[in-house]
């Protein structure tokens, strides 16, 4: 039996939000099995949990925001998507601001937070969301889909028409029972074009932006030094994205994802409609001898 996976110890950052440009206190706590994924608030009066929940997505403007009354948490999405990447299904996320640190625009800090302190497999079952049948939603030409498929598979295509963009490529596929999450995802960053920036921030967006957390693009170049950390890196970080907002299904998914020139509001208006949509899905427990299958990652239970 495939167990459900917590954290071993209490593990904390400092860092700040890319949208208010706070700096923000986290701490990461091991809950107990069934609990979930659980934000709450140190700066906040309300000693309530915040459950991440796709129907509990309240914002999807440049990033993800979840709340339930007055509790709210926004920028989730690349958390949520290192969790899965580590299978870690129940989890207490203690904030000191509204807005998850960015840290470096990708996955890849938290992995490496919760690496040091190890996780823990519990005695429950882990619980998969299994597809059985195909569910779509599409605005225009965009669409997101769900399929069955004997694993997890994910794939997104990112459509730019820029100079810069158009020397990349578009499209990034991968089968994670034979792909590692951490080495070939997990380190893709946020990006945005530098003239966009401004316009962002007069909305209140971004203005915690750096070249530090995010790949900056101008008319020509990548702005960065370093250059890019994948060849792919634009839609390795769209698909980060997309399994993070996925992530809020509650459960893994055995199936395939697809995007095509979907944002966080389609991943969360696909999540819906799965739940929404009863004969498209089951919840299913599995045995270890299925674990090559749906594995996320290569590091075993107890690494850090």
């Amino acid at each position: 039996m495939l167990r459900q996976r917590t954290i071993k110890t209490a593990v904390h950052a400092i860092g700040v939000g890319v949208h208010s440009a706070k700096k923000v206190r986290m701490t990461l706590r091991p809950a107990g099995e069934n609990t979930g994924i659980l934000f709450t608030r140190t700066d906040s009066l309300k000693a309530c949990a915040l459950k991440a929940t796709a129907h509990n997505v309240c914002d999807t403007t440049l990033s993800t925001t979840i709340s339930h009354k007055d509790l709210r948490v926004s920028t989730v999405e690349h958390l949520m998507s290192a969790l899965w990447g580590l299978g870690i299904d129940n989890l207490i996320v203690e904030l000191s601001s509204e807005e998850v640190p960015i840290m470096d625009g990708s996955a890849a800090p938290f992995i490496y937070l919760i690496n040091t302190v190890g996780v823990v497999e519990q005695a429950a079952a882990k619980k998969y969301i299994r597809i059985k049948n195909e569910v779509t939603v599409r605005n225009g030409d965009s669409f997101a889909t769900l399929k069955p498929f004997a694993g997890f598979k994910a794939g997104y295509t990112f459509v730019a028409d820029h100079p810069v963009y158009n020397r990349y490529p578009k499209r990034a596929e991968l089968d994670f029972s034979k792909a590692s999450y951490v080495d070939h995802v997990s380190r893709a960053r946020s990006f945005g074009l530098m003239n966009e920036l401004e316009q962002a921030q007069r909305m209140n967006k971004c203005l915690g932006s750096s070249l530090e957390n995010a790949v900056g693009v101008n008319d020509f170049n990548v702005v960065n030094p370093e250059g890019l950390r994948y060849n792919d890196e634009f839609a390795k970080h769209k698909l980060l994205d997309a399994i993070g907002d996925l992530y809020l299904l509650g459960s893994p998914i055995i199936g395939a994802f697809n995007g095509y020139k979907s944002g966080h509001a389609m991943n969360n208006q696909l999540a819906r409609k799965l739940l929404e949509t009863q004969d498209a899905f089951e919840m299913v427990t599995l045995n270890g001898r299925d674990r090559e299958v749906v594995r996320p990652i290569l590091q075993p239970a107890s690494a850090g």
